[in-house]
């Protein structure tokens, strides 16, 4: 098979050739024909996340080059191992890459996005820039409906990394405002979920006009500049003294700090975006202002199927999604680096 592999932290993907993977065990074989790039797929390729202050968390260690990235998967079953169960040759999936050790405490509460020992295709395990990949049990695979390939990828990152996130906020009143702050692709997914999970529209905010405009269209009820020095006051008039919750889509220094200011007492922060960067607040304003701030990780396996049934519904307007050739996974990645990219970039090997 061939795939677009990291030989290198930083530099160029090369496309390599290796034997296709034979199924054994539960395991199913896929012959991948949508991977979305992801923006995480830039810090792996970096091998590493900025911590601020001139820090970094190295993620080299826990991969071996050559490494294939990809963790938003739709494909067609070309091959079963013999113990595999409830899938046939020829099923079209997407695929669930979160995958843990399936032993440990965790694993066995439903959480296997938080094992520590995960097989995450993509990321600990070998992903989808590539033309097949090996998927441990077919529960990992889901059915798409009707919708297109293409589309039904990006579910499985930024489509569930902005459910997940907006889950956590917990119940959402008809008079409470909820703010979307960063309209990339992930953010973009974050308005479509918050108006199908919500009693009334999002608000959001960025830098780029061009984003804030592709929200509006989305159906945001309010967008904002956050570069704009009124932007905050704005929010917090628009909303009657601030948000019930705002998810950082963005996940800088300058986005969770706009965040953060536009809560009101009481309320959350979640944070999703892994930008990178350094936050601080003094202690006392915790109690004081009652807000919480918290991080969320993609979703849980039955996250995944709650969300993809609201998906088949039709209650979900879709996202823009852009097709590429896999040869061009490294171009895709610079264009992620430099922001250029409205909505999803999708890889058809």
């Amino acid at each position: 098979m061939k795939s677009q592999a990291i030989v290198a932290l930083g530099e160029p993907l090369q496309e390599l050739e290796s034997p296709t993977p034979e199924p054994t065990g539960s395991e199913v074989l896929l012959k991948v024909t949508a991977c979305g790039v992801c923006h995480s797929d830039v810090h792996i390729h970096d091998g590493f996340f900025d911590l601020g202050g001139g820090n970094k968390l190295p993620l080299s260690a826990k991969e071996s080059l050559p490494h294939t990235m990809g963790h938003e998967i739709a494909g067609e079953v070309v091959a079963l191992g013999p113990d595999a169960k409830g899938i046939s040759v020829g099923d079209r999936r997407v695929v669930y890459p979160w995958i843990g050790c399936g032993k440990c405490a965790t694993c066995e509460k439903g959480d296997e996005h938080y094992c520590r020992t995960p097989r995450n295709l993509g990321v600990t395990r070998p992903g989808g820039y590539a033309d097949h990949v090996l998927v441990p049990d077919a529960k990992y695979l889901l059915d798409y409906g009707t919708m297109s390939e293409s589309l039904a990828a990006t579910y499985m990152c930024s489509g569930l990394t902005a459910f997940g996130a907006l889950k956590k906020l917990g119940d959402v009143g008809p008079q409470d405002k909820i703010l979307v702050v960063g309209a990339g692709g992930v953010g973009m997914m974050g308005v479509q979920f918050a108006k199908a999970l919500f009693p009334s529209a999002p608000m959001v905010a960025d830098i780029d006009d061009a984003k804030l405009s592709a929200a509006k269209k989305a159906g945001a009820s309010h967008v904002y500049n956050s570069k704009d020095p009124d932007a905050v006051k704005q929010v917090l008039e628009d909303s009657d003294g601030g948000v019930l919750g705002a998810i950082d889509f963005v996940g800088s220094e300058a986005s969770l700090a706009f965040a953060s200011a536009t809560v009101r007492k009481g309320g959350k922060v979640i944070i999703v975006g892994l930008f990178g960067g350094g936050f601080s607040m003094p202690i006392p304003m915790f109690p004081l202002r009652v807000i919480s701030i918290g991080g969320s990780y993609v979703g849980s396996l039955p996250e995944t199927k709650e969300m993809m049934e609201l998906v088949k519904a039709g209650k979900i307007d879709p996202i823009p999604v852009e097709t590429r050739p896999l040869a061009q996974a490294s171009q895709t990645l610079d264009d992620l680096r430099s922001g250029s990219v409205v909505g999803r970039v999708v890889l058809t090997p």
